[in-house]
């Protein structure tokens, strides 16, 4: 039985990714670490694991029935997270959209019996890995970015680090 490891998330479009990075790198390149390849920028909106490739094909097609309401998310800050040593982008609040997408992404996930995350969500974006400790950061002007869909997204292990690839229903 073969698996391919996968998660769901927002996945930035060129412009999105452009408008993120001139909120970010003012603050990014002050943080130690490996900095994170902007084209692999994304928000996590649930996360999946292994999963029986077989499956795949149905786990789209239901997770092409979600009705997605176009939001925005306002990320302020960029934070140090000691445990997994990541600088993230941070947003404040979670709207309301996006917690509705999460719970019926989590939804759908239960009835293929993948066991759902049991914390409260916090949408993020990594910036830097293996980063060196340092105090919350704010961004001088918070980056408002609008989504109006997400993606299954594939995550491949390389020998250069991990590469992630967006899987097209």
């Amino acid at each position: 039985m073969s698996t391919r490891r996968l998660f769901f998330a927002l996945w930035p479009d060129d412009r999105q990714r452009d408008r993120l990075r001139d909120f970010i790198s003012p603050i990014a390149k002050l943080v130690e670490g490996q900095h994170v390849y902007r084209g692999s920028w994304h928000v996590t909106t649930a996360f999946i694991g292994d999963f029986e490739e077989q499956l795949i094909p149905d786990l789209q097609t239901r997770a092409a029935e979600i009705q997605v309401e176009p939001f925005r998310t306002r990320f302020d800050r960029v934070e140090f997270w000691p445990r997994p040593k990541v600088a993230s982008l941070v947003a404040a609040t979670v709207p309301i959209e996006l917690q509705q997408l999460v719970d019926s992404l989590n939804t759908v996930l239960a009835e293929f019996d993948v066991p759902v995350e049991d914390r409260t969500y916090r949408p993020h974006i990594t910036v830097v890995r293996r980063a060196r400790s340092f105090e919350t950061q704010r961004l001088a002007q918070p980056a408002l970015i609008e989504w109006s869909g997400f993606e299954l997204v594939e995550s491949m292990s390389q020998p250069g680090g991990v590469t992630y690839h967006p899987l097209k229903q």
